[in-house]
C-alpha cells in the first residue's frame, strides 16, 4: 500500500512491557500489506518493536522476546540483584541484536520513515524524542526508552541520565501531531475501558529517585497523564482524526510474562486485530 501522497502520516506506538507482544501482531501485518508511514512516534516496548518494523524484519519483534524471555541471562531477579537490570543488558542489546536475531540496520538506514523514541530525563522531568537514523550507533535511544523504573539501571546519555519512556510521556499522539502528521495510527495494548490508577510505589520511588523530585513527580502523577491522553484520544477518534488499533479485552498476561503460548495468543490477537481493521484503516488514509 502506498503512502497517502497529501498528508503526512504518523503511527504512535504505546508501551507495556509484555502487552507490546500485541503490537508485534499489529506491525507485521502492516509489513505484509506494505503499510508506510512518514513518522513512527514510539515509546518503551513499541519503541523495540518499531525498529523491528522499520527495519521490515517480519516476526523478528516477537521471536527477539519470546526466544528469550525463559532464560534467566536474560530476564531475571537474579539480574536485577547482581547488576541493576532486569533485563541484561548486554544479552538484550549486544547479543539479541547481534547474534540470536540479527537486526537488518542496512535495511532500517534505508527506510525513508523519520523514527523517533521517547525517553524521560530524570532531572529535567522533561520527555525527550531523538529521531534515531542509525538503529545500530544510536541504540542507546532504545535502550533508555524501555528502561523500567525500578527494574533498569539510568542510563547516562551525553552527561544527562534517563528512564522509560513512558514515564513522561506514554502514548506520544501530541508528538506525532507537533510533527505534522495529519493521518495518525495508534497502536494501542489496553482494551478501551482500561483506566490507569495511582501507582502503589509512590513511596518506593520518593526513596529510590530523592535526588529527582522532578521524576519522583512525574511517577506520581503518571496515572494522570495517562488518563487524560486517553480521554483526548478517543474524542479524535469520534472525530474521525485518529485511526485506533488495541485489544478488544484486557490482555492475560504478567507484566513479565514467561509462557511463551500466551504470548503467541496475544501476538496472534495483534495480527488479527489488525487484519480485521486493515479496511477501514486504508479508507481513514484515503480520505
Amino acid at each position: 500500500m502506498e503512502k497517502n501522497k497529501v498528508d503526512k502520516t504518523g503511527l504512535v506506538l504505546e508501551g507495556g512491557g509484555m502487552r507490546g507482544i500485541f503490537t508485534a501482531g499489529v506491525l507485521d501485518l502492516f509489513l505484509e500489506n506494505n503499510v508506510i508511514v512518514d513518522n513512527c512516534v514510539a515509546v518503551s516496548a513499541g519503541a523495540c518493536l518499531g525498529a523491528s518494523y522499520m527495519s521490515k524484519q517480519y516476526k523478528r519483534g516477537f521471536n527477539a522476546i519470546a526466544d528469550h524471555i525463559n532464560k534467566k541471562e536474560y530476564a531475571s531477579f537474579y539480574n536485577l540483584i547482581t547488576t541493576g537490570d532486569f533485563f541484561d543488558v548486554d544479552y538484550s542489546y549486544r547479543r539479541v541484536v547481534e547474534e540470536f536475531n540479527p537486526f537488518d540496520n542496512e535495511e532500517y538506514i534505508k527506510n525513508p520513515t523519520i523514527f523517533q523514541t521517547v525517553i524521560t530525563n530524570v532531572k529535567t522531568g522533561k520527555a525527550e524524542y531523538p529521531h534515531i537514523r542509525d538503529a545500530v550507533k544510536e541504540l542507546i535511544y532504545i535502550r533508555a526508552s524501555a528502561s523500567l523504573p525500578f527494574l533498569s539501571r539510568m542510563v547516562e546519555i551525553n552527561g544527562e541520565k534517563y528512564l522509560d519512556g513512558g514515564v513522561s510521556d506514554p502514548i506520544p499522539l501530541k508528538k506525532a501531531i507537533e510533527n505534522g502528521n495529519k493521518k495518525i495510527i495508534l497502536i494501542l495494548t489496553r482494551d478501551k475501558k482500561y483506566r490507569k490508577k495511582q501507582s502503589k510505589l509512590s513511596k518506593i520511588s520518593l526513596i529510590l529517585y530523592k535526588k529527582y523530585p522532578k521524576f519522583v513527580e512525574l511517577m506520581n502523577t503518571r496515572y494522570e497523564r495517562y488518563n487524560e491522553t486517553l480521554e483526548y484520544i478517543y474524542e479524535l477518534e469520534k472525530k474521525g482524526e485518529v485511526f485506533i488499533i488495541q485489544p478488544e479485552s484486557s490482555l492475560d498476561l504478567g507484566r513479565i510474562e514467561k509462557n511463551r503460548k500466551k504470548l503467541e495468543i496475544v501476538y496472534q490477537m495483534g495480527y488479527e486485530k489488525a487484519k480485521e481493521e486493515y479496511k477501514n484503516l486504508i479508507e481513514y488514509l484515503k480520505k
